[in-house]
C-alpha cells in the first residue's frame, strides 16, 4: 500500500508496506487491550453490528476459518459460511464467479479460501466492476498466497522481537516444503519491509522455494541464503518457521512420497543449539515437524501465534470499514 492508501481489498502481501505493518499491529495491540473488560468487549462488539460477512471456505481449514468467524464475533459482524460447494448453487452449474457475485448481494464483506490461485483477485475485480462492490480478504488461495497468514506472523515476530529492537536485522530460517507452502511465500515478501533482515531457506531441492520469491528479494536488496543444512542454520537464527508437507497438492506434483524430510523436523535435542532468546513459529497444522516436547519451551510461539491471528485479524476487518479511529479514540478516552 502506498502511504496514505486506505485498505479496501486484502488479496496478497506485496501490497503492504510499512507503514501499514505498524499501523495494523498498533492496533491489533489496542483492541486486546480493550477486550479485555466487560465495557471494552461490549464496545468492540457494537463496533460492526450493522454489518455482515461471508465465509466462503472451499479448503479444508480450522485456525484460519475459526479465526476470521471470531473476529467477526468480537467487532459485532453476524456471518454465514459455505464450506461445501455442494451445499451451494455449484451443484446445478453454477459458476464460482456467479455464487460469489451472489454473496455480494447479501454481505458486506466476503472472506474467502480457495483452492485456485488468483481467485480472490479476480473476484475482487469483478465485484469492483459491479453496482454492489464489496471488500473481498483473500483467506489463502492456492500455492501462491496467504497474506493473513503473514500479517498474524509479522505481528508474532514483533510481539517477540519487543525488547530486542524488533524485526529488523535478524535471522530468519523458513524450513520445510517451502515450495508449495503459501504461508512462506507470503511471509517472505512481508519481511522486505524491513531493514538488515535475513532470511534462510532450508529444504530438500524439491521443495525449496520458488525462484520468483527469489527475484522478487534479490529486487528488493532482501538478504538471504538457499541451503540444506538444516542443522547449520539452527545456531544462526532469531527464529525458525517450521512448516508441514504440502502434500494435499500431489495429485499435482506427485512428490511428496520420493521425499525423505525426517531431517527437516525439529526435534528436542535442537533446543540445546537454537539460540536462548530464539522464537519457533508454526502455521499449523502440524505433523512430526515439531516435536511434541517442544510445546513446554518458552520458545515455543506457534500456540500464541494461533491467538494473535484472532486479534490482527480483528484490526484488519476495522481498517477495511474505516474503525480504527474510532477505536483509538475509545482506547485514550477510556485510558487504556
Amino acid at each position: 500500500m502506498k502511504d496514505g492508501a486506505e485498505l479496501y481489498h486484502c488479496i496478497n502481501a506485496q501490497q503492504f508496506n510499512r507503514g501499514f505493518l505498524e499501523e495494523i499491529s498498533d492496533l491489533a495491540d489496542k483492541i486486546r487491550q480493550i477486550a479485555n473488560t466487560k465495557a471494552g468487549n461490549e464496545y468492540l462488539a457494537s463496533t460492526l453490528n450493522h454489518k455482515r460477512a461471508m465465509l466462503y471456505f472451499v479448503q479444508p481449514s480450522t485456525r484460519t476459518f475459526l479465526s476470521f468467524y471470531s473476529a467477526c464475533q468480537i467487532l459485532g459482524i453476524k456471518c454465514a459460511e459455505v464450506r461445501d460447494p455442494k451445499t451451494s448453487s455449484e451443484v446445478k452449474g453454477e459458476s464460482e464467479e456467479d455464487t460469489v457475485r451472489t454473496f455480494s448481494s447479501y454481505f458486506d464483506l466476503i472472506i474467502m479460501r480457495h483452492p485456485r490461485a488468483n481467485f480472490a483477485e479476480k473476484i475482487a475485480a469483478m465485484l469492483d466492476n459491479t453496482d454492489r462492490p464489496v471488500p473481498v480478504i483473500n483467506a489463502g488461495s492456492g500455492k501462491d498466497q496467504h497474506p493473513t497468514q503473514a500479517l498474524l506472523d509479522v505481528y508474532t515476530l514483533r510481539r517477540s522481537f519487543k525488547h530486542r529492537g524488533g524485526i529488523d536485522g535478524k535471522r530468519i530460517a523458513f524450513v520445510g516444503d517451502l515450495l508449495r507452502g503459501r504461508t512462506v511465500r507470503s511471509l517472505a515478501t512481508l519481511l522486505t519491509n524491513y531493514e538488515g533482515v535475513k532470511q534462510y531457506f532450508v529444504a530438500p531441492p524439491e521443495f525449496q522455494i520458488g525462484q520468483d520469491i527469489l527475484d522478487y528479494l534479490d529486487k528488493h536488496g532482501a538478504s538471504y541464503e538457499v541451503t540444506g543444512d538444516f542443522e547449520a542454520v539452527l545456531p544462526e537464527v532469531d527464529a525458525i518457521y517450521m512448516t508441514r508437507l504440502q502434500d494435499e497438492w500431489d495429485a499435482q506434483d506427485h512428490t511428496s512420497a520420493k521425499i525423505d524430510i525426517e531431517h527437516y523436523s525439529l526435534r528436542e535435542r535442537h533446543l540445546q543449539v537454537l539460540k536462548a532468546d530464539a522464537v519457533i513459529l508454526h502455521p499449523l497444522p502440524r505433523r512430526q515437524e515439531i516435536d511434541v516436547a517442544i510445546d513446554a519451551d518458552p520458545r515455543a510461539g506457534y500456540w500464541r501465534q494461533v491467538r494473535n491471528g484472532m486479534w490482527v485479524r480483528v484490526a484488519l476487518i476495522a481498517m477495511i470499514f474505516r474503525r480504527q479511529r474510532n477505536i483509538l479514540e475509545y482506547y485514550l478516552n477510556n485510558n487504556l
